[in-house]
């Protein structure tokens, strides 16, 4: 069953949302070359448990850090680590999670550390452009497979391929709650949208078509073939006036600030 949120569910998911929006801000502000990505998670831990909210991902089927920091061929799950030192050109994806008042926000964003290269920058611009689609797409009456329909096509008209292992999600009071909303497929199938659904639309785009793998930590997913790879997350209720970009449409706001 997809969950229906209430008037004042939509509310303190709204709230949650505006939270992790302004933490995802400050984050990326500290994106820079020679910051470890150990020191972004431990801001963002202490950042968010002062704030009142408890760190979504840490703990969660065992993933032992806040955010997900995941560079150049990284996809998702990128453990932090002090070792890992950002350097000039690195693209790197954030992915971060809370739970405040029984509710949960989930949002990711991908940046440039310093000036990104050519094929860094068309990446960027295409998982924003299929992002912007999928959430175009959130409407009620339509289908779940519409929102993948238009994240695949736009993908592969900017040249780009949707990795197929991982997918978007419902949120609410479980992390991630029903409907699964993969990056690819026809549109029309799946389950309809109704207005107080929660959705999270999370394209995933790289350079090549081949399966991704997951390196020995057990977390880290890359890509098949070492291509870039990039990632963001929005999250969207469903209303009869359209989409309600709860998390403020952080990925283009991110993007435009930081390059």
């Amino acid at each position: 069953m997809i969950a229906i949120k209430t008037e004042r569910e939509l509310e303190l998911v709204a709230e949650n949302a505006r939270l992790l929006r302004e933490t995802l801000r400050e984050l990326v502000r500290r994106v820079e070359p020679g910051v470890t990505t150990a020191e972004l998670d431990q801001w963002a831990e202490r950042s968010l448990r002062a704030a009142g909210a408890v760190p979504a991902f840490k703990g969660y089927q065992g993933y032992p850090a806040t955010v997900c920091v995941s560079v150049n061929d990284e996809v998702v799950h990128g453990i932090p680590s002090p070792r890992r030192v950002l350097r000039e050109g690195d693209v790197v994806s954030l992915d971060l999670g809370l739970r405040r008042a029984e509710y949960y926000a989930d949002a990711a964003v991908t940046v440039a550390v310093g000036q990104p290269a050519a094929e860094a920058l068309r990446l960027v611009v295409a998982v924003l452009d299929a992002l912007r689609a999928a959430i175009e797409a959130i409407k009620m009456g339509a289908h779940v497979s519409d929102l993948s329909y238009a994240i695949e096509s736009t993908a592969r008209k900017h040249g780009f391929y949707p990795v197929r292992e991982f997918v978007g999600h419902g949120i609410g009071r479980s992390l991630h709650e029903d409907p699964q909303i993969p990056n690819f497929g026809p549109p029309g199938f799946g389950p309809v949208l109704r207005e107080g659904m929660v959705l999270c639309p999370e394209p995933m785009l790289k350079g090549d078509d081949l399966p991704t793998r997951v390196l020995p930590d057990g977390w880290t997913v890359v890509t098949g073939g070492g291509t870039l790879a990039a990632h963001f997350e929005e999250m969207v209720a469903v209303t009869a006036d359209g989409p309600w970009v709860l998390t403020e449409w952080i990925g283009e706001e991110i993007w435009g600030k930081r390059n």
